[in-house]
């Protein structure tokens, strides 16, 4: 398969406008957002949260990145893009051991454990985490701007690397849209998933489609609730 950078790239030169991913947040107490990400601008947090793994944190190819966002959360899903765009492994295992970690709570045991950490604020229109963060940790919200907007590889992973850790088993950069149950093409599809690593491939497979995803957290995405149909949703994934 393409790498899923390039997958992202065919995308973006299919129809830079359409949706990629559209985010509902019905946690309970919650914000209740709504965003709407087109390829493009999926694109360009993907390669600025690329950048700041390669020129702020060194990451590469053989590199491990601990991915510890919610799921299915629009963050979680360029924040996994990103990895792969720079060719490392990225884990959602959070007793994996890795060089960075990406996470909203950066005060966790997970995160004392890691040199490098990365805190993301998970509301839309954040500019800066909210609450005191320890020296070194870098700040997504304030920092990740400052990142180009185009990203290129110093080098890139080979097809039989590992892309994902999930749940323990080890996926290469060549399965990561092997054994997924079929999409149809161009679908608009209902995600609500809270496994970490099948909602990344899930994403990229819908990419690979010509789809896009409609993406539920903190609620049950059921069948009947209006916003589907308004949405266009014609599809609903597994998981």
């Amino acid at each position: 398969m393409p790498q899923p950078s390039a997958i992202l790239s065919q995308a973006v030169a299919a129809d830079a406008t359409r949706p990629a991913l559209t985010f509902y947040d019905d946690t309970p107490g919650g914000p209740g957002e709504r965003i709407e990400i087109s390829r493009k601008v999926l694109r360009t947090w993907v390669s600025k949260a690329a950048n700041a793994l390669q020129e702020g944190l060194d990451i590469q190819p053989g590199s491990v990145v601990l991915v510890d966002l919610p799921a299915p959360h629009w963050r979680l899903a360029y924040w996994a893009l990103a990895v792969w765009s720079v060719g490392a492994t990225l884990t959602v295992d959070t007793h994996e051991g890795a060089d960075v970690l990406v996470t909203d709570d950066p005060d966790s045991e997970v995160a004392g454990d890691c040199d490098e950490v990365v805190a993301v604020a998970l509301p839309a229109l954040a500019r800066a985490f909210d609450g005191e963060l320890r020296s070194g940790v870098m700040d997504e919200a304030a920092e990740l701007a400052s990142y180009a907007d185009d990203f290129t590889a110093w080098d890139e992973a080979e097809a039989e690397d590992a892309a994902l850790v999930s749940g323990g088993d080890r996926v290469t950069y060549a399965d990561l849209l092997a054994d997924l149950p079929p999409v149809p093409e161009g679908a608009r599809s209902l995600v609500g998933t809270t496994d970490r690593g099948l909602f990344v491939r899930q994403v990229l497979q819908l990419l690979a489609g010509e789809g896009s995803a409609v993406l539920v957290l903190g609620a049950e995405a059921v069948g009947d609730d209006p916003r589907w149909e308004a949405e266009g949703v014609d599809h609903r994934a597994g998981g």
